[in-house]
């Protein structure tokens, strides 16, 4: 298992910017993990927002994120980033870091490690 620890959250005004940032450790994070984010809005259910392959590093968005944030990843560093431009106040959830050494997906189950979370608030 692979240990996951997400920052860089906060609050912004709409059409702000926020870089989020999740560091991991436990295992060999090098290029072995894909990598994902998703985020959870009150009284809504988890929603994917992007993944980071772990062999090519190409990337994979939600349809309302693509344009506005970008994926990517650190091997050096462990760490896997979310840098979020243009934001919305629909954008405003707990923020999510994922892992998985075998799968590459969109759904909560296709990750097995978690971090957290970070809350991300965007004001209008």
């Amino acid at each position: 298992q692979v240990q996951l620890v997400e920052s860089g959250g906060g609050l912004v005004q709409a059409g702000g910017s926020l870089r989020l940032s999740c560091a991991a450790s436990g295992r060999t994070f090098s290029s072995t993990y894909t990598m994902g984010w998703f985020r959870q809005a009150p009284g809504k259910e988890r929603e994917f927002v992007a993944h980071i392959r772990k062999d090519s590093g190409s990337s994979y968005y939600a349809e309302s994120m693509t344009g506005r944030f970008t994926i990517s990843r650190d091997n050096a560093k462990n760490t896997v980033y979310l840098q979020m431009d243009s934001l919305r106040p629909e954008d405003t959830a707990v923020y999510y870091c994922a892992a998985d050494r075998f799968r590459l997906g969109v759904q909560t189950k296709d990750f097995a490690s978690w971090g957290q979370g970070t809350q991300v608030t965007v004001s209008s």
